[in-house]
């Protein structure tokens, strides 16, 4: 589909923002919308998770402003991320991209950056992307419910705002639901140490998956007793998702992500596998390359 063909955005008397996201990572998961938007922008403001080859849509005179927040290194801390927005969106007739890994609204202060706008009259559009469980699972072949094992599919975070994990274990550990923690590693032995203590299984399933659906991805399948070790043995580091489940073991019959370096994996089977994405036809067929160094949004 030939993207300068879709309507451009309404003319605006003043600056708009745009929160996007733009998916987990393989840029062929961003959406028209998305990629519309981001080739209309002056400025873009973007994140560290948004996948490589996403921006090279930017027209040659946007300005490009990185803001990305990694694990204790933040280039702005979010209180002038808001800042910068309303000062942005304050200039008139200027399209502010805010681009985001994965979708703004899951763990992506999307909605601390909206109340911001809102409070500086700062007129706002928010333009969903595929977030990271959805996309990584899949790729990861492991389905995030299925009628034989999972009812109910929770999203948590692993990292909270004031550093803790204090979580509701119990609701988390209900039985026959899969979760999904994002921003886990860091403190994967107190999550499986305490999904344990709620009741689960040391034998549930539980994968962790690093820059999934990239080129780059790696999934890690154990259990939850041995899982933290495994991933420690592997040198997976963040961005990574970790799901907890029965629906992990299925990812043995229905993993489908074509391993690129599977010769390797087998010469050194603690290493996890890396995956190559199918470079497909369409309006994205470009960024294929592009995409082998995208990371997990």
């Amino acid at each position: 589909m030939n993207l300068s063909n879709l309507p451009p955005s309404s003319r605006r008397p003043s600056g708009c923002v745009y929160l996007v996201g733009s998916g987990p990572g393989d840029p062929e998961l961003l959406t028209l919308k998305a990629a519309r938007l981001i080739g209309e922008a002056d400025v873009i403001v973007y994140d560290h998770l948004v996948g490589a080859g996403i921006l090279d849509l930017a027209r040659a005179d946007a300005e490009i402003i990185y803001v990305g927040k990694e694990a204790s290194k933040h280039t702005l801390p979010q209180e002038e991320i808001n800042v910068l927005l309303a000062r942005l969106g304050h200039i008139a007739g200027r399209k502010i991209v805010r681009l985001k890994g994965g979708d703004p609204f899951i763990f992506g202060r999307g909605g601390e950056e909206i109340e911001a706008l809102i409070e500086a009259g700062i007129p706002f559009e928010v333009v969903p992307g595929v977030t990271a469980a959805a996309g990584c699972a899949a790729y990861a072949g492991i389905p995030l419910t299925h009628r034989d094992h999972a009812q109910v599919c929770v999203f948590a975070t692993g990292h909270l705002k004031d550093g803790s994990i204090n979580l509701d274990w119990t609701a988390l550990t209900r039985p026959r639901q899969t979760v999904v923690f994002y921003m886990g590693i860091s403190g994967i032995h107190e999550i499986c140490r305490q999904m344990i203590a709620h009741g689960l299984s040391s034998h549930t399933p539980a994968a962790v998956v690093q820059h999934g659906t990239t080129r780059r991805q790696r999934v890690l399948v154990a259990d939850l007793a041995s899982l933290p070790e495994r991933v420690a043995e592997s040198g997976i580091t963040a961005p990574a998702l970790i799901i907890v489940g029965s629906v992990v073991g299925l990812r043995e019959k229905l993993a489908w992500y074509v391993a690129e370096e599977e010769r390797a994996e087998q010469a050194s089977p603690a290493r996890p596998s890396v995956a190559r994405p199918f470079a497909g036809k369409g309006f994205s067929q470009p960024w294929a390359q592009a995409a082998a160094t995208a990371p997990q949004g």
